[in-house]
């Protein structure tokens, strides 16, 4: 299916139509069909899996990786056709089971990661990150393979993103939960 023109005006719905072995998101209504990952980034997934699944193992949060469907309401009764924004992060970290339903997650997960190509990055940079802000999740994390470094995006008291960048060698602090720091250097570990 061809990028429609801009200003297009496709809605959850539609995407629901949409072939299942194709990886599309939605944002403002427009679609943006995604790239197959290369093998360093499945990588890196896997690595964040492990370090956040191990943590998260026995909590009330979950962790759902890629392909993951999430959906962007005005309202928790939001008709599908209405609902203009929907993502598929790499990784969402929900801790309210009950925006979990069989489509995926209706509402904002409370913690996200994306790890950047170079097909990605206005999209995770600056259209995903106002998004996720305005929604409300608490943590957003920007991976970025090429420079080994990450960017921890953290919704303050003002309802803006604060955040602290990250090297290869640094302990990384999930501000979501108490306990959690992750190693950059097991991150980009592959």
């Amino acid at each position: 299916m061809p990028l429609p023109e801009e200003g297009s005006n496709f809605s959850f719905a539609d995407y629901l139509t949409w072939p299942e072995d194709e990886r599309w998101e939605i944002f403002d209504g427009v679609p943006y069909m995604q790239s197959a990952p290369t093998s360093d980034h499945q990588a890196i997934i896997s690595n964040l899996n492990t370090a956040f699944g191990t943590y998260l193992k026995g909590t009330i949060c979950k962790l759902y990786p890629g392909p993951f469907c999430v959906r962007f309401a005005e309202g928790i009764n939001t008709k599908n056709d209405e609902i203009r924004n929907v993502a598929e992060p790499d990784i969402s970290v929900v801790c309210d089971k009950a925006k979990i339903d069989k489509q995926g997650c209706n509402g904002s997960p409370d913690l996200i990661v994306e790890v950047l190509s170079p097909s990605t990055s206005k999209l995770d940079r600056f259209i995903k990150l106002n998004l996720y802000e305005k929604n409300g999740v608490r943590e957003y994390w920007i991976v970025e393979p090429k420079d080994r470094i990450i960017t921890v995006y953290i919704l303050e008291s003002t309802h803006k993103y604060g955040f602290r960048v990250y090297d290869d060698e640094s302990g990384i602090p999930v501000s979501i939960f108490d306990k959690l720091t992750i190693s950059a250097k097991e991150v980009f570990d592959y």
